[in-house]
């Protein structure tokens, strides 16, 4: 049986050697001694290399862009370190400084008035609130809001939307309660918009939140469901009395300047009157004075003309004809019909 030489046999022939020749001596395998090599300084040098790029990275780590609607805060292990705002900056690379950027252009609603159920057995509306006179309004609030500190809103609340939330339906009720329901639901909203607000932000900066108010939206401000047609039916009555006001206030400005317009008059006339009797009267007593006066200087001429005035006056209006009692004996008719002799001249 013919022996196979084994190839990885150190002591026999190697098969892929060329020459062949069986005189040549077999090569030995070269054992690595890593502590020469270190001793040597290679394996060392490639070591520092690759710690010293490691470093780098690490280092490099530490830019960190912020956006124009963004702060940066900075942490110095779980602290607060620094505010920066919007380009690159440089923070010590993690674990010692870490940054949360945070936007500040942002705005945030929060919808006061919805139905919120716990345990899933009771629920309340938030919306329901008691007004200073004593009845229910169910008021939807919408609450628009943005941050305005940066490290004030991260350090200061634990929840800011529930702290928001919390915050404003207990400024809404107060502002509520101290108001009357109509002015509420009939358009006075702007009020309640504008003190909501004020109030709402002074508590917040009380909290120093960091948070700044935009504007406060009253969506809804309606009565009850239970009790909306019953409501709805007292302000038809309301609006009916106000027609029947506003009817009788026109009827009335019409009718008083109307009726003090004829009592003017009639005072004006009443005192045209009076002026005029007085005027008379006063001219009468000096006419009969200026008679009187007359008669005492001369009674004869007074008395005749006194009685040719007085016949005059009788005579005015009579049939007048006049008879010639000189003419007896003549040819002469003494008859002249002065009535009928006027009216022919008068037709002419």
């Amino acid at each position: 049986m013919t022996n196979v030489p084994n190839p990885w046999d150190n002591n026999g022939p190697n098969p892929w050697n060329n020459d062949n020749k069986s005189s040549q001596s077999p090569k030995k395998t070269k054992i690595v001694n890593f502590e020469k090599v270190t001793q040597n300084g290679d394996f060392g040098f490639n070591w520092k290399w690759g710690a010293l790029i490691l470093v780098l990275i690490w280092l490099a780590s530490g830019f960190y862009q912020v956006q124009p609607n963004e702060e940066g805060v900075v942490l110095r292990f779980g602290a607060y370190s620094t505010t920066t705002d919007s380009g690159l900056h440089y923070h010590l690379p993690y674990p010692i400084e870490t940054v949360k950027k945070v936007n500040i252009t942002q705005e945030r609603s929060i919808n006061l008035g919805v139905t919120e159920a716990y345990n899933n057995k009771a629920s309340f509306t938030e919306s329901h609130m008691l007004t200073g006179d004593e009845n229910i309004v169910d008021i939807n609030l919408t609450i628009v809001w943005r941050i305005e500190n940066a490290k004030d809103y991260l350090f200061s609340l634990q929840n800011p939307d529930q702290t928001v939330r919390v915050a404003a339906q207990s400024v809404l009720r107060e502002i509520v309660g101290q108001s009357q329901m109509m002015p509420i639901i009939s358009g006075d909203r702007g009020k309640v918009e504008d003190e909501t607000k004020e109030e709402l932000q002074k508590v917040l900066n009380e909290f120093q939140s960091g948070i700044r108010i935009v504007r406060v939206k009253l969506q809804k401000a309606d009565p009850p469901k239970q009790v909306v047609d019953a409501f709805n039916e007292v302000q038809r009555a309301k609006a009916d009395m106000e027609r029947f006001k506003n009817e009788a206030e026109a009827y009335r400005n019409e009718i008083l300047p109307k009726a003090k317009g004829e009592a003017a008059q009639r005072l004006q006339n009443a005192e045209a009157y009076r002026q005029a009797v007085i005027s008379k009267a006063q001219g009468e007593a000096n006419r009969f004075r200026s008679v009187y006066d007359a008669y005492l200087n001369g009674k004869d001429v007074t008395i005749k003309r006194l009685y040719l005035e007085t016949m005059e006056k009788v005579l005015e209006n009579s049939n007048k004809v006049i008879l010639d009692s000189s003419a007896n004996g003549t040819n002469v008719v003494p008859y002249l019909p002065l009535d009928q002799l006027n009216k022919k001249q008068g037709d002419q």
